[in-house]
Order: C-alpha cells, then sequence, then structure tokens
C-alpha cells in the first residue's frame, strides 16, 4: 500500500476486512476467512465484542484453563485462568493440590487505598501556593460532591487531598496527591473524573487569587490522571507448614525448605533472577486478571514498580525458616474491580466471577495474589529439584506435534518416546516421519 487511508474507522466490519484484502493480502481470500471463523455464531454476542474497541475485525482467542483444589482461608476454590503459555495452569494447580492437605493458603488485604495526581506547574513564591491549597481545599473537595455521591454513600469516595512539593526533582512542580476508597470497582474513571473536577475548581479559583494575580505567577494544570503505582492497595498471601511436612520425593523436608528459600533469597539480591522470578509470579496473577476482565497492563506496570521501590529491583516473595516452620508469602499492590468495565459486559468474565462466588474487590484481591504465589512456588519446587524443563517440554511437545498434524497414535508413540529424550521442532519432525 502506498496511500494511507483517511476514515478508516467510518467503514463497517466487512468493508475494513475488504480494505486488508485488497491492500495487504493480494486479494487472498483465504487469507482473511480466519477473521470470520472466529466471529462468534450468536450475533448479538459479537457485536458486544465489536463494541469493546475501535476498528475490530475479528476476536483473538486466548485459553481459558481451571485450576481446581485452591483452599484460601478455608474455602475450596477454583480458579479461572486465561493465558496462552503452557504448563502455567497445571503449575498452579500442583501448587493447590500440594497445599491443600498443608493447611491451604491464607490471604488478607492490608490495605485498599488507590490514588491519583493532578500535576501542576508554578514559578512563583511556594508559601503563596500553600496557603491557596489550604484556603481553598473543602472547595476542592465539594466540586466532586455529586461525582463521589454515591461512592460515598457506600462507604468510599475521596479519602485525602494534599499538596506536594516537587520542586527538587523538577523545577516549578507541584501535584495535587489524591487518595480513594473505590469499593468493588477498579475505579480508573471514577477517579479521573473526580481529579479533573477537582483540577477545574483549582484553576477558576487560581485566576482570582490575589497573591497570584500580584505576582502575575499563576499555578497552571498540566494534566490529570490516576496513577496505577498503588502501594497502598496491597494484598499478603501466604503458606506455611511444619518443615517435616516438606519431604519431596528422595529429598527431606530440611533440605526441600532450604534450598526453596535459598532460591527466593538468590531473587531478592539478584535482579537479573528476580526478573524472571517475577515474571513467573505474573504468569498466574495476569490468567487470573485477564479471565475477571481487569487490566493486566496496569497490574503489571504497578506490581514491578512496586519490586523496585527499595531502589533495586527484587523478588516479590519471602521464605523464612523459624524453628521447625517453613513460611513463604508474596505482598503485592493490586487495583482490582469486580463491578464496572467488561465485569458486567463479557459473557466469559461473568462466568469466571460467577466460578468464584461474585467475590468483592477485597476478595478477588486475595484470590489473584494466592494464585501468583503458587505459581512461583510450583516454578521454584521444579527448579530446585528436576529442573524447570521436565514439566515445561512435556506441554511443548504437545504444541509441536498439534503444529504438525500428527494424529492421536503419532502423539501416544511421542510422548513415551521422548520422555527421556530432548524435545525440539527437528527431532520431532524426523520422529513423525519415521512413523507417518
Amino acid at each position: 500500500m502506498n496511500n494511507p487511508i483517511s476514515g478508516f474507522y467510518k467503514k463497517s466490519k466487512q468493508e475494513k476486512i475488504e480494505w486488508l484484502r485488497k491492500h495487504y493480502f493480494q486479494e487472498d481470500a483465504d487469507t482473511l476467512s480466519v477473521l470470520e471463523s472466529y466471529w462468534h455464531s450468536d450475533v448479538e454476542i459479537q457485536e458486544l465484542h465489536d463494541e469493546f474497541i475501535e476498528n475490530t475485525v475479528s476476536n483473538f482467542y486466548l485459553p481459558l484453563g481451571i485450576a481446581p483444589n485452591f483452599k484460601i482461608n478455608g474455602k475450596l476454590l477454583a480458579i479461572p485462568m486465561a493465558i496462552e503459555e503452557s504448563s502455567v495452569v497445571a503449575a498452579a494447580s500442583n501448587a493447590a493440590k500440594f497445599w491443600l492437605d498443608r493447611g491451604g493458603f491464607r490471604a488478607e488485604v492490608l490495605s485498599s487505598t488507590k490514588n491519583g495526581q493532578i500535576h501542576i506547574t508554578y514559578s512563583g513564591n511556594k508559601e503563596d501556593l500553600q496557603q491557596f491549597f489550604e484556603t481553598h481545599k473543602s472547595e476542592f473537595i465539594d466540586a466532586i460532591s455529586e461525582i463521589q455521591k454515591n461512592m460515598k454513600a457506600r462507604g468510599g469516595g475521596l479519602l485525602d487531598l494534599k499538596l506536594i512539593d516537587s520542586t527538587t526533582e523538577l523545577k516549578d512542580y507541584y501535584q495535587l496527591h489524591a487518595s480513594f476508597e473505590t469499593l468493588d470497582a477498579m475505579g480508573a474513571n471514577f477517579i479521573n473524573s473526580c481529579l479533573e473536577a477537582i483540577a477545574d475548581a483549582f484553576e477558576k479559583l487560581a485566576e482570582k487569587h490575589t497573591s497570584f494575580i500580584a505576582q502575575d505567577a499563576f499555578p497552571y494544570v498540566e494534566m490529570s490522571i490516576l496513577s496505577n503505582y498503588v502501594p497502598e492497595c496491597l494484598v499478603r498471601a501466604e503458606v506455611r507448614c511444619k518443615i517435616a511436612d516438606l519431604a519431596h520425593g528422595e529429598l527431606t523436608g530440611e533440605e526441600f525448605a532450604r534450598r526453596l528459600t535459598r532460591a527466593v533469597n538468590i531473587a531478592e539480591v539478584e535482579p537479573r533472577r528476580a526478573v524472571t522470578h517475577n515474571k513467573g509470579i505474573m504468569n498466574g496473577i495476569d490468567a487470573v486478571v485477564l479471565a475477571t476482565g481487569n487490566d493486566f497492563r496496569a497490574i503489571e506496570a504497578g506490581v514491578h514498580a512496586y519490586a523496585c521501590k527499595g531502589g533495586k529491583y527484587t523478588s516479590l516473595t519471602h521464605a523464612s525458616i523459624e524453628r521447625d516452620e517453613f513460611r513463604f508469602w508474596i505482598d503485592v499492590p493490586l487495583a482490582l474491580g469486580t463491578v464496572g468495565g467488561l465485569t458486567s459486559l463479557h459473557p466469559m468474565v461473568r462466568f469466571a466471577l460467577n466460578l468464584l462466588g461474585k467475590p468483592t474487590a477485597r476478595e478477588l484481591m486475595e484470590i489473584t495474589a494466592v494464585a501468583g504465589l503458587a505459581q512461583n512456588f510450583a516454578a521454584l519446587r521444579s527448579l530446585v529439584t528436576t529442573g524447570i524443563q521436565k514439566g515445561h517440554m512435556k506441554m511443548h511437545l504437545a504444541n509441536i506435534l498439534n503444529q504438525f498434524g500428527a494424529n492421536e497414535s503419532q502423539k501416544a508413540a511421542a510422548e513415551v518416546y521422548f520422555k527421556d529424550k530432548t524435545v525440539s521442532v527437528k527431532a520431532v519432525k524426523e520422529f513423525l516421519e519415521k512413523n507417518a
């Protein structure tokens, strides 16, 4: 294609596909027929999906798996996980089963405060800005009275508003830092609406403030936006048991506990290891976040920022051996919601939340943190015993066999053949050629 297109968004879905076929697929009908094959058979459901984003041409499927046997705070749950990576659901399920007979998982929300900022540029006298803020703070809050009326009636809303001097980090930079409780909503739209209303009131009142007029220096709002860094929206999940109960294969409980704790210690001090360590945790967390219609990108950004809060990237999980007890836990920020957004629109999200017993946001935070902890435990158990590849390569073999269109007989034979051999695309191809 040589020329850009104008008004692409105005075209119907079929017109968009025709445009793609003409300009990018050389009139190849077969290539684009796959788009239609992924449309939902129910027209109304497909129309719903079409309206989630702009310029929709089809759906992009991810497998939805179920990890059963999670005992969390005494309640047995099956956790929905939407993810494409093989062995994640299996690993979570294995960890759940392991801890089922050892007391299960315990989880608690430590805090649920979210936040946002109004970013301000001001070159005048600092004391004048502070006085202006203190004088009119109640009016800034009054500006959102209608917006937060229903939220406050349910026990949420704006918790605090303060002026922060950030001029040591950036010249003439100040911010209004607002903290919120949004209950079962993730709260992005609510928070942003509040911030913009406060910012509008701030600027209007600033225009009339005598000190600013005298200096001819007025504070200017650069932008107003929530933050996805939510270290005050924190949940803890943990497991603990007698060290003797950790016996694994030929390893004694003492040796297994030592190895697993040492692996965590390495991730605590070595950032290169910590990144991969935490990525495995996010395998579990993201899969639940996706399945329940929450924003995994916001969660990822906030979690990894939290992992750096001490000035160095480190492990999100921790382990300890005290006397005869082993403890393994995670503290992780998770701003999740169970109302609003896709939670009431997407049929699969409704299924996932119903499967979990229609949890509150706090309960979903606990479940999601547990999924991350379970995933990390499963990965560490493999790393310090059989190695990470044994379970992973079994799933990798299945994917390669499907790629080559192997039949059930070939799949069964391949599973036996590769039990003690290295799996690779080349090796699988050669095996299938010999067993055609």
